[in-house]
Order: structure tokens, then sequence, then C-alpha cells
């Protein structure tokens, strides 16, 4: 069942669905059932009662006027003309003689009739008086109690087991649910239960298992996807070490040129792979729930200016430059913050041309500090900004002159500041330079003592 609410604001009507509970229904379908079937066998009952009523009063009326009859002969009744006339059959027993007058009853039919023996001193031993209604009663004349009762014991069982052929269609989306569950398995998890049109409980249960299947569908593809690249990204620096150490087996012993080169790329790709391992298990452990976050009220500005500082030690090759205000406040793990800040930093730097500008900033604006890392370097393609915070998702690799990269790092990064209860925009064009932003909730800078 479907409502319209106007939204007066917009001036659009929103769809609204109603929603039964199945109880009410089951409730509303044997209530109704139950009582249409003894509405009915009470219906038939007073009909049948009051046809046979109906033919007592005449039958009565007649008996009492033949009875009269006979008592006073004054009256002189035609009874053969009285017969035909109301369709009755009249025996009238006197002694061991009988008198009969109008239609004889067929034989094998049933019909009201009347008998009684009256007290009349005369003649010996009373009359006895027979009338019978020739008149077709119809059904009403099979209206006797054990037919009665046969016929509300048959509507109630009518009635039963309408309900429960009505009760099993309502709950026919239980037997689709259990066909469906049964047909799934982890090599094909593309079954869904059909929609069901019932706007009740079993309408939004089975909304509710195909929303969950869909959520164990994108984590068992993200998975496979995740083994996929990860066994690949650690492939290529194994293969890299391996064919290093292969020439130095070979070389090494004499050529001192051929050794430092393999050492020093054993080195380099030993550390990737170390970096590597620590994103996966950092994020396997937030994944799981078992990524602890040590929380503690500190210097957002500090921090920045720390991050800022330690990038221009390591990289001569960018302006680095500041634009802090002093105070800024938050709460969250510092370690963490400090790892997603740098994590930032260092794109900027393999992204940015040589000579090029990054720029910390940090400030308050309401009750939200914001720290900016942004710079003047390459920029994302359009078409690869919604991908960037996706596990092992890379952009183009011709950007990152000659630079590896895990496609781990802001994944890590919008983990840390979603946890601490914030959030994290970037802006970037190619050629434009990008601009990656955290809003985190500000604190009050803590008073001094006294």
């Amino acid at each position: 069942m479907k409502s319209f609410k106007r939204d007066s604001a917009a001036g659009r009507r929103e769809e609204t669905t109603v929603r039964f509970s199945i109880a009410f229904k089951a409730s509303l379908v044997y209530t109704l059932l139950f009582g249409l079937a003894l509405a009915a066998a009470v219906g038939v009952l007073t009909w049948g009662l009051a046809v046979r009523m109906g033919q007592d009063r005449r039958l009565q009326r007649a008996f009492s006027q033949i009875e009269a009859q006979e008592r006073a002969p004054g009256k002189n009744i035609d009874l053969d003309a009285y017969a035909h006339e109301n369709n009755f059959y009249i025996e009238i027993g006197r002694g061991k003689g009988a008198v009969s007058y109008g239609e004889h009853p067929v034989p094998g039919r049933t019909y009201a009739e009347i008998r009684r023996r009256t007290a009349s001193p005369t003649p010996p031993g009373g009359l006895s008086i027979l009338v019978v209604d020739l008149d077709d009663p119809g059904p009403a004349g099979l209206m006797t109690i054990p037919n009665f009762l046969a016929a509300l014991a048959a509507l109630i069982l009518i009635a039963a087991f309408s309900g429960a052929m009505l009760m099993r269609r309502m709950i026919r989306p239980v037997y689709d649910m259990t066909r469906t569950a049964r047909s799934i398995s982890a090599s094909d998890l593309s079954q869904r239960i059909e929609p069901i049109r019932s706007h009740d409980e079993f309408s939004e249960l089975a909304g509710t298992l195909n929303e969950m299947l869909d959520r164990i569908q994108a984590a068992y593809e993200q998975q496979k996807r995740f083994v996929s690249d990860a066994s690949h990204e650690l492939r290529t620096p194994l293969s890299v070490i391996l064919g290093y150490a292969n020439l130095l087996r070979r070389w090494g012993g004499e050529d001192k040129a051929v050794r430092d080169e393999a050492v020093t790329k054993i080195v380099e790709e030993a550390g990737s792979m170390q970096s590597l391992v620590e994103n996966l298990l950092f994020l396997a452990r937030a994944d799981g729930s078992r990524q602890q976050m040590r929380p503690e009220l500190f210097s957002a500005s500090d921090l920045m200016r720390t991050v800022a500082k330690e990038t221009r030690l390591i990289d001569d090759g960018h302006a680095v430059e500041e634009s802090i205000e002093p105070g800024v406040m938050i709460t969250a793990d510092p370690d963490m913050m400090k790892q997603a800040v740098r994590a930032v930093a260092e794109n900027s730097v393999k992204y940015t041309q040589a000579g090029g500008r990054i720029v910390f900033s940090c400030r308050r604006v309401g009750n939200n500090a914001v720290l900016t890392v942004e710079d003047n370097g390459a920029g994302i393609p359009p078409e690869d900004l919604p991908h960037i915070f996706d596990r092992f998702y890379k952009a183009d690799v011709s950007r990152t002159r000659g630079r590896s990269s895990s496609g781990l790092g802001l994944s890590i990064v919008k983990w840390i500041v979603e946890n601490s209860g914030g959030e994290i925009f970037v802006q970037s064009a190619p050629g434009a330079g990008t601009s990656t932003t955290f809003r985190m909730p500000a604190e009050e800078m803590p008073a001094l003592p006294e």
C-alpha cells in the first residue's frame, strides 16, 4: 500500500510505503474466514428455523380449526375444500376408522406435519388428527439439528483449509528465501531473493538479506582483489631481490661495482617490501578492528611544523612553506596523525616537479581544525580522483617520475582520519596541483596552571 507525503519546502511528493505486519494479516485472514463461516451458519439456521416455524404456525392453526370443527360440528367447515385450498393433507381417525381429505403425500418425501389425539369422549378413544403441509419447504426442510451441526463443521473445515492455503501463500517468500540461500556458495554469490510485494516483515527481510548479500559479495570481491594485488606487489621486489642475489653470487665476489649495485638494490627492494608488509598488516588490523588508537589532546600546529621541517631535511628539491596558526588543538592519536600527514607530504614530493612548492597550513575554522598539504605538482585526472582512496589503486605511472607506489598510502590515511572523528577532502586538477585537507574537531587550549 502506497501513500504520498508532500514536502512543502521543496514542493515534491515523497512516496512512502505502509507496512502491514504478517501477524496482523494472519489474524485478519482467520478472523474473516471463521467470522464468515459462523455468520453463514447462523444465517442459514435462522432462515431454516423461520421457515419451519412458519409451517408449524400454519399446521397449528389448521389443527385448531379442525379440532374446533370436530368438537362443534355446527361450524360445518368443508374439510376437503379447506385441504385443497391450503395444500394440506388431513386425516381424522375416529375409533378404528379414518377419513382423509386433500391430496395424499408423495411417498419417500419429507413433509412438515402435526399429529395429535384429542381428549374428546366421543367417539370412544378420542380423535386422532393428522395435518400434513404439502408445500415444499426446500432446503429448509433439511434444517434439522444434526444437519445444522454437520454443515457448521463443514464450514469450519473449509475456513480452516482456506486459511491454511492463504497462510502458505503469505509465507511463500520463506520458501523462496530458503531455496535461494541453499543455492548461494563462495563460488557464486550472485544469487538474490526475488523482490516481494507483500509490504510486511517478509519484504523487509528479503531486502535486508539482499543488502547483506551485496555487502558480502563486495567484501569477497575486495578480498580477492586485495590478495591478488598484494601478491603482485610482493612478487615484484622478490623478483628483483632474487635477480640481484643471483648476480651477486655469480659476479659479486670478483667485481666490486657489481657487488655494490646488487647490495644497494637488494636493500632498496627489501625496504619496499617491509613498507608494503607494514601497510598490509595495518589494513588487516584495521579491517579486523584490532588496530589500536591512543587518542590524546595535542597541538596540530606543532605536528604540521614538525612534518614540514622533516620534509625540508629529506627533500631539498622543493620549496616547503608554512602557513600555520598557533594553538590549534585536536584530540587524536598523535603518531597516527603524523603518519597520515607525512604520507600526504610524501605524495606531494613524489608528484611535484623539482623547484615546485609544497605548503603546510593549519588553522581553526569555527569548531574545526583544518590541516592542509597543498602543492603545485602534476595534479590528478578527474577520472582517477574518485578512486584515489581505493586500495592498490594507481593513477598514470608516468606521473610517478620512476618512483614506485603500492597504492595503499591514501587508504591508510583515510582510515586514520575518519577513525579519529575527522573528514578528508582532496581537490586536484591536471597541471594545477593537489590540495589534501583534514577537517578535525577542534579542542580548546588547556589552561596553564597558576
